[in-house]
């Protein structure tokens, strides 16, 4: 009997502008990473500016591109961070400064690695950014599930939107999350799925408004792997927002998603 491969780990390097360029403004771009955008923008944002924040946000954004390009190549990848749809192409906006779902998407086909891509965000606040940048693109499916009273007040249409009610379980959850996911993988036939699992569905979660458990949460990773994986969609994982002052809470609730892709590796052979 075999014993189960190790997993691989990557480190990503700093992205061409080009590649951020593909969806925001270079006068953004050029703004934000020398330090100079102006202080409304930089409210919006939500986080104080530094280099060293400068630049974990364009690496993070390489670590997305490359988790897209190992998935293509091996079925699943997980990045360590990413899922920042809240950024506009102009401007950024709750905690998010470059959008690296929506680059990685943009990137991905532009190297001529996929056409057909589909973004699962089943982060708790709608993907505002993203639906934003996609609209009107019949080659980027953004399908969105979020609890409807929260971040942003002002919502974006995605080309699927599932407002949750305040204070859905697990249950609830995995079961609406069972009536959507299987027929749009069928009717979309993505080349490459991008996931962001977020984790602000947590009950615990400080900005937060459902009430997923830490088994609720792993509960949901393992079947969109799975069905992703079985149906030989290749899946992207990013891990989203989790926001609570227990550090090691929020670690180990974003490590089920890494969990669940070392489960699902093995099961399917990966």
């Amino acid at each position: 009997m075999e014993s189960p491969k190790k997993p691989i780990f990557f480190i990503p390097q700093m992205p061409p502008f080009e590649w951020i360029e593909l969806v925001h403004d270079r006068n953004y771009i050029e703004a934000y990473c020398n330090g100079t955008l102006n202080p409304k923008a930089q409210r919006r944002i939500g986080l104080p500016w530094s280099q060293a924040l400068a630049n974990r946000t364009c690496i993070a954004v390489g670590g997305t591109v490359l988790t897209a390009q190992l998935a293509l190549k091996n079925g699943l990848a997980c990045n360590t961070a990413g899922g920042t749809h809240h950024a506009f192409p102009n401007y950024g906006s709750g905690f998010c400064i470059f959008n690296d779902l929506a680059i990685a998407a943009r990137v991905i086909q532009k190297l001529g690695l996929a056409e057909k891509i589909l973004i699962v965000d089943l982060d708790v606040h709608q993907g505002d950014g993203t639906a934003w940048i996609f609209q009107n693109d019949p080659t980027v499916f953004t399908f969105s599930m979020h609890c409807d009273i929260n971040f942003s007040g002002r919502k974006q249409i995605s080309d699927l939107d599932v407002p949750l009610p305040v204070g859905m379980d697990d249950d609830r959850y995995l079961q609406t999350l069972a009536q959507y996911l299987p027929d749009l993988l069928s009717q979309v036939k993505p080349d490459l799925v991008l996931y962001d699992a977020g984790v602000d569905t947590h009950i615990h979660d400080a900005l937060g408004k459902l009430a997923l458990t830490d088994t609720g949460i792993f509960r949901r990773e393992m079947p969109v792997l799975s069905t992703c994986v079985a149906g030989g969609y290749p899946v992207a994982c990013v891990i989203g927002g989790g926001y609570t002052k227990d550090m090691n809470s929020l670690v180990y609730t974003h490590s089920l998603l890494h969990r669940a892709v070392r489960d699902v590796f093995e099961n399917y052979g990966l």
